[in-house]
């Protein structure tokens, strides 16, 4: 009964699915207390745009749950350069920091040209000229929000990264499976594959050109490698029985999966250059769900070996596992922050399933999330947020949660049920 529960789970993350063209958009559940107020005044001749890019970058940072952007009729003038700000006007307003700019069209062309400016300091933190074509002016304004980010906070932005998920459209013996790749924030949608049978788990390679995945299309599960600008994709494993859960080396050389080739579902690796398996894990029990350590030296997994599902690291020098998860009674797909000092899991009490972290160095294990039925944890890669799979009703959506479970966000899909979140890694 433990193991069916397992795999009643793992079905559920499996049978998430996606269809059609229609984009996620973001809805805030929850701010955060400890959110820095910043000002991003409207750029001057930015409103005629097609693409308003103060508002995409409050968006972003609005997103990442660090800030919080002044709503724009609290806004008591609307400068465009440093010169033009009155700082004591904007320290009044309770804002740390100030965004101004303008656009202007040169021959088909954006000249975006912002600043950041520090209210409290009264200083100009940052300043830069960006050229856009009219289709590039979203990324053009992801760059500027993810240069504001670290500015700030140090940290690297995030906005100008993809997410790829899984959605199925239709009922009964008439629902359509799409995998998808969209822009962070949901925009951008493009289907690149559309199936009639089930795709689960979606992993990025390192290098962002290419999707690991796991489609039924023959019959039963096999594990596909697909490049995402050509959409040539290569069959990797067919054998009977499972084959699932696959995740890239940090190297990119490498896949691990969970093969049940030989009896139980066991985790091995593959040497994409060669295509020699290795087998890792030798149990009676169900061993999924692997995740590399940043530095290879590591993966982590899902086992039920101790009787209930939990989480497992396999040291590939010493080839031994060993159990890092004791907080509860169920720990499963766990996945490593960028740093690899922690990772995101989920978990389960008396209310339900949800998202968690623990402190690899202390053990110590946070719950995130409030909602009742999340699954497929995925972090951004500079670990400030963390996106994943929920039911809002009778269908499936996306969850976004910050790291430390201060804010909280929605991005459901106009149709469909939504499942299986994939964060890239940084593409630029």
């Amino acid at each position: 009964m433990k193991r069916l529960n397992l795999w009643a789970a793992a079905l559920l993350l499996m049978l998430g699915a996606s269809m059609a063209h229609a984009e996620l958009t973001i809805e805030i559940t929850k701010g955060s207390d400890q959110a820095i107020p910043i000002a991003i005044v409207p750029m001057a001749g930015g409103e005629a745009l097609p693409e308003k890019v103060s508002r995409i970058i409050g968006n972003d940072l609005e997103r990442s749950g660090r800030f919080e952007p002044l709503p724009r009729e609290s806004l008591i003038s609307t400068p465009s350069s440093s010169e033009d700000v009155y700082y004591q006007d904007w320290q009044q307003l309770g804002s740390d920091y100030l965004v101004v700019g303008r656009v202007e069209n040169q021959n088909g062309q954006y000249r975006i040209q912002y600043e950041l400016l520090n209210v409290n300091g009264e200083d100009r933190m940052l300043g830069e000229v960006v050229t856009s074509s009219p289709e590039e002016l979203r990324d053009s304004a992801h760059y500027i929000s993810n240069q504001i980010f670290e500015s700030i906070t140090g940290i690297r932005g995030a906005f100008l990264t993809n997410i790829a998920y899984v959605r199925a459209n239709g009922v009964g013996d008439n629902i359509k499976y799409t995998l998808n790749i969209a822009d962070a924030d949901g925009h951008n949608n493009q289907v690149i594959l559309t199936s009639d049978e089930p795709i689960l788990s979606p992993a990025w390679s390192p290098d962002g050109k290419k999707l690991a995945y796991v489609s039924f299309e023959t019959g039963r599960s096999a594990i596909y490698v697909q490049n995402i600008a050509t959409g040539q994709r290569v069959r990797l494993t067919s054998f009977e029985g499972i084959n699932g859960a696959p995740a890239w080396s940090p190297d990119g050389r490498k896949l691990a999966m969970s093969l049940s080739k030989e009896g139980q579902p066991e985790i091995y690796v593959m040497d994409l250059a060669s295509r020699d398996i290795t087998r890792l894990t030798h149990s009676e029990a169900i061993d999924t769900e692997p995740d590399w350590a940043p530095n290879g030296d590591s993966l982590i997994f899902t086992s039920d070996r101790s009787g209930n599902p939990q989480i497992y690291r396999y040291n590939l020098s010493a080839e031994q596992a060993q159990r890092i998860t004791f907080t509860g009674s169920y720990n499963s797909r766990g996945r490593f922050s960028p740093y690899g000092d922690t990772i995101f899991m989920v978990t389960r009490d008396e209310q339900g399933f949800h998202i968690a972290r623990q402190n690899l160095e202390t053990d110590r294990m946070t719950i995130l999330t409030e909602s009742n039925w999340d699954e497929s944890p995925s972090v951004a890669p500079n670990g400030t947020m963390v996106i994943f799979a929920t039911q809002e009703g009778n269908r499936g959506v996306l969850g976004l949660v910050s790291a430390d479970g201060s804010a909280s966000f929605r991005l459901p899909s106009p149709e469909g049920d939504v499942r299986s979140p994939a964060w890239s890694p940084f593409l630029n």
